[in-house]
């Protein structure tokens, strides 16, 4: 599907679908970080023993974005990932951890209700939705926790 919608865009661009382009796209596909910066991008190609430049992963990973086949998102520590847009995407939020860095999706029972009422008092008609929590994941709790107690420990 995000092929077929990049090969058009592409096409419209006066601008071909190359080799790099689809592996940079596929690194994303097939991949199961929900997020990945260029820079990791470039290093799963690599590992598949393919070769790409950095600055072609770079600027194929900013037209896949420009495109809307990708989401820029900067998260806490200031590295800027990438994200496939789905199509659910309205009905997914995310949770994500700001120590580890995992995403969670789930879903709000009252979104849409949010959601109407937003474009009712606006006139507004919304096309897409982005809400994400920050916060600390269970693993890290315990990874937290379990450093507490040994420096508790060793001070007493």
């Amino acid at each position: 599907m995000q092929q077929d919608v990049l090969r058009s865009e592409l096409r419209r661009r006066k601008q071909r679908m190359t080799a790099q382009r689809e592996l940079v796209l596929k690194a994303f596909a097939d991949t199961d970080a929900e997020h990945l910066s260029s820079e990791e991008v470039y290093r799963k190609v690599l590992e598949k023993r393919l070769r790409i430049s950095k600055a072609t992963v770079f600027r194929t990973v900013e037209l896949l974005a420009e495109v809307g086949i990708l989401r820029k998102i900067v998260f806490r520590d200031g590295i800027v990932r990438y994200e496939l847009v789905e199509d659910t995407e309205n009905e997914e939020q995310q949770i994500i951890c700001n120590q580890c860095g995992k995403a969670f999706d789930f879903s709000l029972d009252k979104i849409n209700d949010l959601l109407k009422s937003a474009e009712e008092k606006t006139g507004f008609k919304i096309e897409e939705v982005q809400i994400k929590f920050y916060g600390l994941c269970p693993e890290c709790q315990e990874r937290l926790e379990r450093i507490r107690k040994a420096t508790n420990s060793a001070h007493i």
